[in-house]
């Protein structure tokens, strides 16, 4: 079974960088895109950047030139690094793996359990 495992998060001060990290366990098939997500709870999950066939990448206005995602396919491992954190970076943070569906649309399909992001002023 596919599992994706996140690591990197914690507690930093405004201003400052963390990275995070998505370890995929084994290979996706009619995997399409890799993504970051977040959420705060009570609100939804939202899209903070993707990237596919290894290069096309976007980014979440809120974030754009603040944050690069990659990714590193001989680890199987997906980036996210994060600079220049505000406190309304805070939440939980997951990484997807989308995959095409029977109707070629590419969607979201496996999930990691999450990491806690906390930029405090």
């Amino acid at each position: 079974q596919v599992q994706l495992v996140e690591s990197g998060g914690g507690s930093v001060q405004a201003g400052g960088s963390l990275k995070l990290s998505c370890v995929v366990s084994e290979y996706i098939p009619r995997k399409c895109e890799m993504g970051w997500y977040r959420q705060v709870p009570g609100n939804e999950r939202e899209l903070v950047s993707r990237i596919s066939g290894g290069d096309n990448t976007w980014y979440a206005d809120s974030v754009k030139g603040r944050f690069t995602i990659s990714q590193e396919n001989a680890k199987n491992t997906l980036y996210l690094e994060m600079n220049s954190l505000k406190t309304e970076d805070t939440a939980i943070y997951y990484c997807a793996a989308s995959i095409y569906g029977y109707d070629w649309r590419c969607r979201p399909n496996y999930w990691g359990q999450g990491t806690q992001v906390t930029v405090s002023s």
